[in-house]
């Protein structure tokens, strides 16, 4: 039987699982946000890596096929992404639930009356768009959580309603959504992807009779080969469907690491420091870094390494989250606007307002000043993004600077106001011709790194 390993960072604002084969190559990731229960969000992110290690592992088998037709990868694809639209509906579903709950026990009378149609009104508006982005727009790639999606477009559809609905249905939502976070959805696979290939059946059914020239759906090669070809393609690869479906995914070891590490349960041998993890992965996907950025949820941490991977000396925050992710979290909350919106607000700017407070509690005490004197948001965001990165090339000089070459890991990694500041004044301070290596999978260091220790330290 092959032998797979696993690593979990638990982290403050996330939690990230990745799956290694024997040959260290990534073929399963799982990322969830922490929030409350920190145990919950570990075995979500384990079962989502297992969940994405099958999907990876068709596609190894079909590797010959997908190169010599590139319509079966365009119809994986489109299989995980259906199957992440049903684990997202089921969850939807628990929330409306949740919803009447939290309603019942708040409100009385005409109030309760209008909030219930309110909310009502707002899930049939916003259940079939994301139902939508799921299925026709890969919605599922963009790596967004469960309370992201819907509060993106819960949000905007409150701000239609008068002003004081704000507080009720906010603190409606805020009663709602968490509950149902917190609560531990264990999926049958075989029988969601199955029910995956019927809603995408659905799909290719409905191209059949949509011009591309006209339509709003993206259609590329791959789509436009599958508009008259998805059911042999299916016929095709089925027979691995369902071996996928039915295999065991054998987990030989595994390590913990991440801020809430000590929580894990695992023997203490199995746990790592994060700085250790972040190092190793990122060494492993760049095996020329010699000096490692990374801003989590509750740190940032300055990393040099050795031509190994291993860590040679470290700098990182130790008062407190200012500049982190939760800091991030926060300041989205006074914004009233999701974690994924930051950044893109941020990089609308014109101007840089600078940030004086370094306190998170402060800082937001700023914002509401200058904001009541007339600054723009994009602009007060922008200073914001400026200073955290500020506070981080502090750190990495007293680390020992920064060496050729240069990566950045973390979840704030994935902002890309910050990676913009990251990249200017890394180049103004070290030199343009440094390296900075950034990749899609930053966030998933500290578990691949993690995953890359189990691996090693595992004994037959």
């Amino acid at each position: 039987m092959k032998k797979y390993f696993l690593g979990i960072d638990l982290g403050s604002t996330t939690s990230k699982a990745v799956i290694i084969n024997e040959q260290d190559e990534i073929i399963g990731r799982g990322i969830t946000n922490t929030r409350a229960n920190y145990m919950v969000a570990t075995e979500i992110a384990r079962l989502e890596a297992i969940y994405n290690a099958r999907f990876s592992i068709l596609k190894m088998k079909l590797d010959d096929e997908i190169k010599s037709k590139p319509e079966y990868k365009k119809y994986i694809e489109d299989i995980e992404s259906v199957f992440q639209y049903l684990q997202f509906k089921r969850r939807l579903d628990k929330l409306i639930v949740q919803f009447d709950e939290s309603i019942n026990s708040t409100f009385e009378g005409e109030k309760k009356t209008t909030i219930v149609n309110f909310v009502k009104t707002i899930f049939n508006i916003i259940a079939p768009e994301i139902r939508h982005e799921f299925i026709f727009a890969n919605l599922g790639n963009k790596n967004q959580f469960f309370r992201d999606i819907v509060s993106e477009r819960y949000n905007k559809e409150i701000a239609k309603l008068g002003k004081e609905y704000f507080e009720p249905m906010m603190l409606i939502y805020d009663k709602s959504i968490t509950p149902v976070e917190n609560e531990l959805t264990e999926f049958d696979f075989k029988e969601l992807i199955f029910e995956a290939l019927e809603v995408l059946n659905e799909k290719y059914s409905y191209l059949e009779n949509t011009n591309p020239e006209v339509s709003d759906i993206q259609f590329d090669i791959e789509m436009n080969i599958l508009k008259g070809n998805h059911k042999q393609v299916h016929e095709s690869i089925k027979e691995h469907i369902t071996f996928i479906a039915n295999m065991d995914i054998h987990i030989a070891n595994m390590v913990g690491t991440g801020y809430g590490r000590a929580l894990l349960p695992f023997p203490e041998k199995s746990i790592k420091s994060e700085i250790l993890c972040h190092a190793f992965g990122a060494h492993a996907v760049f095996p020329n870094t010699k000096t490692v950025l990374d801003i989590g949820g509750q740190d940032t941490k300055a990393i040099q390494v050795d031509s190994h991977g291993l860590v040679t000396s470290f700098h990182m925050n130790d008062r407190c989250a200012a500049g982190c992710g939760r800091y991030l979290g926060y300041i989205a909350d006074e914004f009233n606007i999701s974690l994924n919106e930051l950044g893109p607000l941020a990089s609308d700017a014109k101007k840089e307002v600078t940030i004086c407070s370094t306190c998170t509690v402060f800082a937001a005490a700023e914002i509401r000043e200058l904001l009541n004197v007339g600054e723009e948001r994009a602009d007060i965001l922008a200073g914001l993004h400026k200073s955290i990165v500020m506070r981080a090339m502090s750190l990495l000089a007293r680390s020992g600077g920064v060496r050729n070459e240069f990566t950045f890991t973390g979840g704030v990694a994935r902002n890309q106001a910050v990676l913009k500041y990251v990249t200017e004044l890394v180049r103004k301070n070290y030199g343009d011709d440094l390296k900075i290596n950034i990749h899609t999978d930053s966030i998933f260091m500290g578990a691949l790194g993690g995953a890359m220790f189990a691996r090693r330290s595992y004994k037959d």
